[in-house]
């Protein structure tokens, strides 16, 4: 019998109430919505824990522990209960993600146990929109990736990552973890991609998270040689195309709040900020 107020770690019984919780706030939660609807409950499939908040004897928020932590549609006391329940089982993310409210108030819970992070990135504007730009053409030239151009599109995704997070992909396994997740998508149909008349890629963008509701562009990447010729507004409409027609109704990414010249190519692709998350990196 659970108590007016109590976590604990969900089970795959669980699965219809927490899909109701995901359900809140389709956009934001989109990453874990998509874990969670393809692998469901169970730690093994799912790759962490899922956490939940009751009150009242009614599941009100969500935190899934796993490769990140991230906190759903967490109330202040839900915080603090995933806080103390991440800070007994001691860090074992990469990462601190999600909706910069609960994201902020988790961290300063956990900074003194966890900290010091490598990076602090307090505001990610979250931007979404649900159809296309009416006076931007799509690049005809942006394309899905095929499974055979694996180790064309690798070397772009490694050198995104690596200047978006700091630290290689490679690092640790020697990249296995990461060349699955990229084989992942590009097995999905969710890799696109402009190449060069060399065979270079000089523009990639994926559709990572994909629920029936919304789905996230991420990894987004113009080649440095290329970059200021126009190439990334274009690019994105045209993975915006694919994605409205194939994957989700409305369409969202979050981006690094320094990073002007990003922000300021999603709004000409018809992106607008609707909230923020925030990051933090070990």
């Amino acid at each position: 019998m659970l108590t007016q107020t109590t976590s604990r770690v969900l089970e795959p019984s669980d699965l219809d109430a927490a899909l109701a919780v995901l359900g809140r706030e389709p956009v934001a939660n989109a990453f874990v919505t998509s874990r969670v609807q393809v692998a469901g409950l169970d730690p093994w499939r799912l790759g962490g824990e899922m956490w939940g908040w009751y009150e009242d004897g009614m599941l009100t928020s969500l935190c899934y522990a796993g490769a990140n932590l991230v906190p759903v549609c967490a109330t202040p006391r839900a915080v603090r209960a995933f806080a103390d329940r991440a800070r007994r089982a001691g860090r074992r993310c990469s990462s601190v993600v999600g909706p910069a409210e609960p994201t902020a108030a988790l961290w300063r819970l956990l900074e003194p146990h966890w900290g010091p992070a490598r990076e602090v990135r307090a505001h990610q504007p979250l931007m979404v929109t649900d159809r296309m730009p009416a006076d931007l053409a799509p690049d005809p030239y942006v394309r899905r990736v095929r499974k055979d151009e694996m180790e064309t599109i690798m070397p772009a995704c490694v050198a995104m990552f690596t200047e978006e997070v700091g630290v290689s992909p490679l690092v640790g396994d020697g990249g296995l973890l990461y060349q699955a997740r990229v084989a992942e998508l590009v097995g999905s149909g969710r890799s696109f991609a402009r190449l060069d008349e060399h065979g270079k890629v000089v523009f990639k963008a994926e559709i990572g998270a994909a629920t029936s509701q919304a789905c996230q562009i991420q990894g987004v990447w113009v080649a440095p040689e290329y970059r200021g010729r126009g190439l990334a507004a274009p690019g994105m409409a045209a993975v915006l195309r694919y994605a409205l027609a194939d994957v989700a109704p409305a369409v969202s990414l979050y981006v690094n709040d320094f990073n002007t010249a990003a922000r300021r190519t999603y709004r000409r692709v018809g992106f607008q900020e609707v909230g923020a998350f925030m990051s933090v990196l070990f």
